[in-house]
């Protein structure tokens, strides 16, 4: 893969996991892959690949470390790559770098304030920023985050969304042809989604536990549908247990079709520098599969969402209007609102339509 084109990019991720690494690593590479042959190429690497690392720099034109901790090692690997005249490049999806903001993330994610904990998230955090400060350039997600970052590095800072890969768009287009073969038939509920990719949501979800609580009460068509990570619904959620499904964690494309089974999907989040840091890919993926979106304006939402056209926008205070206005609407409103949702995410957020802002990113400098 890396070979196969030119430029050639070498992202460095140290474990692939299921988050990050796919939207920020395995996404870019298949997209490259894709396109015309004889143009850009990528492909990645990680700790297991270490003994072969510097075959890697010696082919690439440019490397990139993604979430990358610093350590000796790490440190040897930039040198090598700058002795050799490549340009080394930073990719970061949220605040984890910067140790002033420590504090606010442990907050926002509930964190118990123990001597352990600040041990853990400070070394983590400036393990990050100690690598960063090492690279040419940043690239992230969005024009927030990159303000950040580049009130801290110093340096040029690109973005380059989050996006749907290949994989989950094909599932998701399945999901969404059958809702249109059946005429978008549903049972006499409205199913409520809430889904918590990490077990740190716990203070997300709670903006919203008195507001969803009173519209059960008054509506006892609704229900939610939790899937992932949250174990504490709340007391004043407990009366209405009955209608609360749980689902464990799913992989990313059994993740579309739990998407698509809602009506509406919930994106409550703590407004806060950390929070509007994050990317909509909670908007896109529900869209693609025709789950309309309610969701805190945090900075990426208010710019992926035009309130009542392709979603909602609902402040702390309006969560409980603002979805007693989406109920009201009913099956026509979804309808049209998820269509124009799943179109202006299909061309903004696929992965056929990234090219640009890769090749922008990692190599025209």
């Amino acid at each position: 893969m890396l070979v196969s084109g030119s430029p050639r990019a070498a992202y460095f991720y140290e474990i692939p996991d299921t988050s990050t690494f796919r939207y920020r690593v395995y996404n870019v590479c298949q997209s490259l892959a894709a396109e015309p042959r004889g143009g850009p190429s990528a492909s990645w690497f990680h700790c297991g690949d270490l003994e072969r690392i510097e075959r890697v720099i010696d082919q690439c034109d440019v490397l990139i470390l993604c979430l990358v901790h610093y350590t000796d090692f790490i440190n040897r690997m930039v040198s090598r790559a700058h002795a050799r005249g490549r340009r080394v490049l930073f990719d970061v999806d949220d605040l984890r770098f910067d140790v002033g903001y420590a504090h606010t993330v442990m907050d926002s994610l509930g964190v118990e304030l123990s001597d352990d904990a600040w041990r853990y998230w400070f070394g983590n955090f400036s393990r990050m920023g100690v690598t960063m400060s090492l690279c040419d350039a940043a690239v992230v997600t969005n024009p927030y985050l990159a303000a950040r970052v580049e009130a801290f590095l110093g340096k040029p800072t690109h973005i380059m969304p989050n996006y749907m890969n290949r994989e989950q768009m094909e599932a998701s287009a399945e999901i969404w042809e059958t809702k249109e073969r059946s005429g978008w038939e549903r049972d006499s509920r409205i199913h409520l989604g809430y889904f918590s990719g990490t077990p740190t949501h716990k203070r997300d979800f709670a903006l919203i536990v008195g507001q969803l609580a009173q519209l059960m009460d008054d509506d006892e068509r609704l229900t939610l549908r939790v899937v992932g990570f949250l174990d504490d619904i709340g007391p004043e959620l407990e009366r209405h247990r009955a209608r609360i499904e749980t689902t464990p964690l799913q992989d990313f494309l059994n993740l579309q079709r739990e998407i698509g089974q809602v009506e509406v999907n919930l994106v409550p989040l703590q407004d806060n520098t950390f929070t509007n840091c994050k990317s909509e890919l909670k908007w896109f993926e529900a869209a693609a599969v025709g789950a309309v979106t309610v969701a805190t304006p945090t900075y990426t939402f208010r710019h992926a969402i035009e309130h009542g056209k392709n979603g909602w926008l609902a402040p702390a205070y309006a969560w409980g209007e603002i979805l007693r206005e989406v109920i009201r609407g009913g099956e026509a409103c979804w309808r049209a609102v998820a269509v124009r949702a799943r179109t202006n995410a299909e061309l903004r957020f696929g992965w056929r339509h990234q090219a640009a802002a890769i090749r922008s990113a990692l190599f025209d400098w």
